[in-house]
């Protein structure tokens, strides 16, 4: 997928709740210790992959060993597709690794990484053209998003009812064949105003993404973009920062740089579920995996990752290259993590819905971050 221009890629992974203050005793909420320690225990992402997706704790234990053995065959199947790839898919039903690919000569060696091979006739790169032509055109007030949907092979645009999203394609100059117009009853709003992940400050309040340093070595967070413009001050617990870089419209992401009292982990908190879950490394999930999201307005939620390289139009503005998923959230719950196994995916940037009766959520990836601004995520 082609990023963003704002900045190379942003458009990564998971939020890990990875930032810890040397702080007094009740400077943040009593479920965060002074000095918190992963247990590694994988129990509490079972019970909430077993209450979210309606599993047995077996059948969730067994779902995430499956995800993290997808891992090293996704990339061997990957390289083998060579310039064929269009795309991965893990199916949590029947736990199988699909390769997408464009030219039916690729089959064979993806089979013989280990990987079930199909092939589609755009896949990512041909969706991410199609994506890109429309994030130039001028989109009619009631079309709030559209990203690309490799299982179907098509871009999915979605607008509200009553939207002639004609007018979209045609100034895009494209193929109405290639798209597949959804209605959605909500215009998506931002998750900003309360805390997420741990609580920061800003004039409101936004969420910490991962623990992090920046090019310079200087200790930090990721979070969302929209929480704060360059130079906007940042209070957590008895920590100061600022936000050095940030990003909104165009992509939804920012690095806050802590000036006093910043004691970084590699930690996520599974707030209801309890104890924290450890950050190992920012490996792309699959599209269909597993993943859970972390923030403190509603806690530890999970479900599935559903595409990448959405195009959100926010009332505020249009965002590129977020993540679509059907985990809950609500406002408050920004900047918050995205973890798939112990894998950050990215930060909460928006959507619809809420943890009551459900929704789509969104969100920032962190490897552009990574790559961009080279920050170092916290493992």
């Amino acid at each position: 997928m082609r990023p963003s221009p704002v900045i190379s890629a942003v458009g990564t992974g998971a939020l890990a709740f990875g930032l810890v203050l040397a702080m007094s005793p009740g400077a943040y909420a009593a479920n965060a210790p002074l000095a918190p320690v992963a247990d590694d225990n994988p129990a509490t992402m079972v019970e909430a992959l077993a209450r979210d997706l309606d599993l047995t704790e077996a059948a969730a234990l067994d779902l995430l060993e499956a995800q993290e053995a997808s891992l090293d065959v996704d990339a061997e199947a990957t390289e083998a597709a060579g310039s064929a790839y269009g795309g991965s898919l893990f199916d949590i039903e029947t736990q199988e690794l699909t390769v997408l690919v464009t030219d039916a000569d690729a089959v064979a060696a993806v089979e013989a990484a280990g990987a079930q091979a199909e092939v589609v006739e755009h896949g990512t790169e041909g969706l991410a053209e199609v994506v890109e032509a429309l994030d130039t055109a001028d989109a009619p007030e009631g079309v709030t998003g559209w990203y690309p949907d490799i299982t179907a092979d098509t871009v999915v645009v979605e607008a509200l009812a009553g939207t002639d999203v004609a007018s979209l394609l045609d100034d895009a100059g494209v193929d109405a064949s290639t798209v597949e117009v959804v209605t959605v009853d909500e215009t998506p709003q931002l998750y900003a105003d309360i805390i997420g992940g741990l609580a920061y400050t800003m004039g409101g309040r936004c969420s910490v993404g991962f623990a992090a340093t920046n090019s310079a070595g200087q200790p930090g967070f990721v979070t969302a973009g929209h929480c704060g413009t360059v130079g906007t001050a940042v209070t957590i617990g008895n920590g100061r920062g600022t936000f050095e870089r940030s990003v909104f419209p165009g992509n939804d992401a920012a690095f806050v740089r802590g000036t006093s009292n910043f004691t970084l982990t590699n930690l996520v908190s599974r707030y209801n579920s309890g104890g924290y879950q450890s950050v190992t490394g920012t490996s792309q999930a699959a599209t269909g995996s597993a993943i859970c999201r972390s923030g403190s307005t509603t806690g530890w939620h999970c479900g599935t990752l559903q595409a990448r390289n959405q195009t959100v139009r926010y009332p505020q503005g249009t965002v590129n290259a977020l993540t679509r998923t059907n985990v809950c959230a609500e406002p408050g719950d920004s900047g918050g993590s995205f973890i798939s196994g112990s894998q950050a995916q990215g930060v909460t940037s928006g959507g619809s819905g809420n943890c009551s009766f459900g929704g789509t959520t969104y969100y920032q990836e962190v490897l552009p971050m990574v790559n961009s601004w080279g920050v170092r995520i916290r493992t």
